[in-house]
């Protein structure tokens, strides 16, 4: 009989351990493994060692010396660096959306739905819908801006401008999504009697935010900045790929969309897994410092 059950147990497993052997495990151990050649899939794989980390990197070998020289990887892990700023904004609207939609207004059900939508819209639609949003000619948003006097910058078309560009549409549609209703949901698992206390204590509004709802809604804020930094290391691909093509200049070239580039474009498989090494290390180091400076800091109780 226990020999049965554990058989069945087995067989209720075997399809996600099937599919994450297939799709994930194994295409992760081929990635590696690819990194050590140069394959660019019409002629047959060349191992290089560890030549694809040397170039990404900018390393080159001159008269018996190594030198470092400014490669474009560098340029571009700067643009998901920076495009990461919209991660602790999109963590700050979505709670402060969520204190005010938890508030017992009329219609707030309806304002919940209402500013979640554009997280479920599909994502090319809505870029295309920035796209002409942010059109420097005849765009909403210029033309706004160009009636009140202020100046129409070419959002998309600038490297100044192209970045905040990107982080504002980012902002639009995270601060109404799945932060939104993780923080509604913490938010309603706060007893009311700590806010009746802290009121009859005399606590200002501030005061009680600060002392009770931040700490209670700790581990949701923990959650979305260890989710929001993996996203964010691996995001600006759509963006990038429909808007701007990685430009103008480069400035908009995330890390994911030059792997797609080397991998996609350029054919250079060898070269686009070295990059993909690269950033899965970079992620996982990321991720092992959250856990152990940020974790100390939530209370789970």
């Amino acid at each position: 009989m226990l020999i049965t059950r554990k058989w069945a147990g087995f067989a209720f497993i075997a399809p996600n351990v099937i599919g994450f052997l297939v799709l994930t495990f194994l295409p992760v151990l081929a990635a590696f493994a690819l990194s050590l050649f140069r394959w660019d899939i019409f002629h047959h794989p060349e191992f290089v060692g560890l030549q694809n980390f040397i170039d990404l990197l900018g390393g080159y070998w001159d008269n018996g010396s190594f030198h470092w020289n400014d490669a474009p990887f560098w340029k571009y892990l700067g643009n998901t660096l920076y495009l990461m700023i919209g991660i602790p904004l999109g963590i700050i609207s979505s709670l402060f959306l969520a204190i005010v939609l938890n508030q017992p207004l009329r219609g707030r059900y309806f304002f919940r739905l209402i500013f979640y939508l554009p997280s479920i819209c599909g994502g090319i639609g809505m870029l295309l819908l920035w796209q002409n949003i942010l059109n420097p000619e005849f765009g909403l948003l210029n033309t706004m801006l160009h009636a009140i006097g202020l100046p129409t910058p070419g959002w998309l078309t600038d490297p100044k401008w192209a970045k905040p560009a990107f982080i504002m549409m980012g902002l639009w549609s995270a601060m109404g999504g799945m932060g939104m209703i993780l923080y509604l949901a913490g938010l309603s698992n706060i007893s009311q009697e700590l806010y009746e206390a802290a009121r009859i204590d005399g606590a200002s509004e501030w005061r009680q935010f600060l002392h009770i709802t931040w700490p209670m809604v700790a581990p949701t804020t923990f959650f979305l900045f260890v989710t929001g930094i993996i996203g964010g290391f691996q995001g600006g691909f759509n963006a990038a790929y429909v808007l701007t093509r990685g430009g103008p200049a480069g400035s908009t070239t995330t890390i994911s969309y030059y792997i797609y580039n080397h991998a996609f474009e350029y054919f250079n498989m060898g070269y686009a897994s070295a990059i993909a090494v690269v950033l899965f290390f970079i992620v996982l180091v990321a991720t092992m410092l959250n856990w152990r400076f940020g974790g100390k800091k939530v209370n789970y109780a």
